[in-house]
């Protein structure tokens, strides 16, 4: 009959697994650049954790100013994009590495336009993508445009399933 293990038995096995399932240490490191517009704001402008770039919605903004470009969304939309490039790269990132974004619109009439520029800058591999309407968005922008892109030496794929069935 097997005997049921002494206390110190357990507290030894137990802690012994504690320490094989130790998860492997991942940086986190914060990224703000001067290179692109910030509203003074509590956030960053980007975290990096691990392989992962977590980008904050960024706005239509002029660098120098820290004012919407004019012209509404799709000039807004252009300029945000541009930004967000900007951002990835001090990221140790770039726009072909975007896996997700949000879109948020404050009239979702602006979809269509907002689309024109998107599709200037994913032209060939789109990120997964969700776009909202919302009531308002900070300093009267039209756009807020947030990523989620991946660092480091990226190997791009793609499937395409055969939709017959």
């Amino acid at each position: 009959m097997n005997q049921p293990p002494s206390l110190d038995q357990f507290i030894l096995s137990n802690s012994t697994l504690q320490s094989s399932n130790k998860m492997a240490s991942i940086v986190r490191k914060v990224v703000n650049t001067e290179k692109c517009p910030k509203v003074p704001a509590p956030f960053n402008q980007a975290v990096v954790a691990g392989q992962t770039v977590y980008c904050s919605g960024i706005m239509g903004m002029e660098l120098g100013s820290l004012k919407l470009v004019n012209g509404g969304a799709g000039p807004e939309a252009a300029k945000a994009l541009e930004n967000l490039a900007v951002l990835l790269e001090a990221a140790g990132s770039s726009l072909a590495n975007v896996v997700k974004t949000t879109i948020l619109l404050t009239d979702i009439k602006d979809y269509g336009v907002v689309n024109v520029e998107y599709r200037k800058v994913f032209s060939d591999s789109f990120p997964a993508r969700t776009c909202f309407a919302v009531k308002s968005l900070p300093m009267g922008a039209s756009v807020e445009i947030e990523a989620i892109a991946l660092a480091g030496d990226v190997i791009h794929t793609s499937t395409k399933l055969n939709s017959k069935m």
